[in-house]
């Protein structure tokens, strides 16, 4: 019995030394997976889940891009520039704690991206006005209030025929960059997602979107 004690004795700071070192490296994982800035999922991480997703039911790919986001980093500072970056994450936050399974994204610089599971294309305005109004709320930064713009683009994605993320994404970023165009707000993407995405895609202006309130 005492020969069974002493060994358990002796095992037991290894079992705390891996218990100490397996927590450390699941930390170093979660913290690998999440933009340090905005603390949202980093684009890597996003496309793994949103690809899913995506396979599974229809969901609203959204594309949020700021508006006067270098102006504010050359009059106030980069360090305001992070303020808005962080306050943008949290209205991002706030808006989609509504929408079980919904998963957003900082994907670098000034732009953010979400998948919402939509049922009801109908209701999808009443999301983007929110949201729009959320992200262009004043926020504060060393005691002053602060405003962004911002451009939103969405695209409803159907499980059938289940698109690719890119060409999802390829869609609102052609509505977001169409509301860019007309000075801000939110537009709608219609028509089909093209088989495959191309980086020549991004932003061109292309027609086929619907427009919504612009502010």
């Amino acid at each position: 019995m005492s020969t069974l004690i002493t060994a358990l004795s002796a095992a037991a700071p290894l079992a705390s030394g891996w218990a100490w070192h397996t927590h450390t490296l699941r930390r170093r994982l979660h913290a690998a997976r999440r933009d340090p800035l905005s603390g949202l999922p980093t684009r890597a991480a996003f496309e793994q889940q949103a690809q899913r997703a995506l396979a599974r039911r229809s969901h609203a790919v959204l594309l949020i891009d700021l508006d006067g986001f270098k102006a504010l980093n050359d009059t106030f500072g980069h360090a305001a520039g992070d303020t808005a970056i962080r306050a943008t994450a949290a209205s991002l936050t706030d808006v989609l704690d509504g929408h079980p399974g919904a998963l957003a994204a900082r994907l670098g610089g000034d732009e953010f991206t979400a998948v919402v599971p939509w049922s009801d294309p109908g209701t999808l305005p009443w999301l983007l006005a929110g949201l729009h109004g959320a992200v262009t709320a004043p926020f504060r930064h060393e005691g002053r209030a602060l405003t962004v713009g911002a451009s939103i683009g969405a695209y409803i994605a159907t499980p059938l025929p289940a698109p690719a993320l890119p060409a999802a994404l390829r869609r609102a970023d052609e509505a977001m960059y169409d509301a860019k165009r007309g000075g801000g707000g939110w537009r709608i993407a219609d028509g089909p997602a093209p088989a495959h995405a191309t980086s020549c895609g991004r932003r061109s202006g292309r027609p086929g979107t619907t427009a919504g309130e612009t502010r």
